[in-house]
């Protein structure tokens, strides 16, 4: 249900901006996708397990946050982030 740790570097590497960069909106937001995603897939056979829908919209409104705040500084790797992680708008 987590992220390996392959896969974190995997994801630091597809969007991080400098090669010392782990902290990036990207990248946080292409972590908690990752991770959302996961989630989705456990909610789809465990609808009753209430305590991970409560962390699933955690994440989500965590993400939201991330994604507002770099819609605000910079709309163009705001729509680039959008497309690559196949998020709406």
């Amino acid at each position: 249900m987590s992220i390996t740790v392959v896969r974190t570097k995997e994801l630091i590497g597809e969007h991080k901006r400098s090669d010392a960069d782990t902290g990036s909106s990207e990248v946080q937001v292409a972590l908690l996708t990752e991770r959302i995603n996961n989630l989705n897939e456990h909610m789809k056979g465990n609808h009753k397990d209430y305590q991970c829908e409560r962390g699933l919209l955690k994440l989500v409104s965590r993400r939201r946050h991330l994604l507002d705040y770099l819609r605000r500084k910079d709309v163009g790797r705001y729509s680039n982030l959008i497309k690559v992680l196949g998020l709406r708008k």
